[in-house]
């Protein structure tokens, strides 16, 4: 029989479980999807880079990444994107074109029934 091998992220393992129950207390499957992207294997999710948020996000739009940001490209609108992990450059990059960088957890505390957030994965 094989062994399941959790998160050894302390990080990850607590906003997992925030995730979860905030999913179950305010009916958002958005989070429930946020949390399963994040339980998967690190080599089975893409970072997603700038340029892919100045493709697909719409201005002024919140955007939720179960993942990492990464610099490569530029951005141009003003967006509020959530994510578990950003390089430096890519937050530079946001906060530059007049949007925000925040934790996953900080956007779950904001909008915790998920109403008007994007998941881009």
């Amino acid at each position: 029989m094989a062994r399941r091998v959790g998160k050894q992220n302390p990080e990850l393992v607590r906003l997992l479980i925030e995730l979860r129950r905030t999913a179950r207390a305010h009916h958002a499957p958005l989070w429930a999807s946020v949390a399963e992207r994040l339980e998967r294997a690190r080599h089975s999710v893409e970072p997603v880079n700038v340029s892919a948020l100045e493709r697909i996000a719409a201005a002024g739009e919140t955007v939720a990444v179960p993942g990492k940001i990464l610099a490569d490209g530029q951005l141009s609108k003003a967006l509020t994107v959530g994510a578990f992990a950003f390089s430096a450059g890519a937050r530079e990059k946001i906060r530059a074109a007049g949007g925000s960088a925040v934790s996953l957890h900080a956007l779950l505390k904001s909008k915790p029934e998920g109403a008007g957030v994007r998941l881009l994965a």
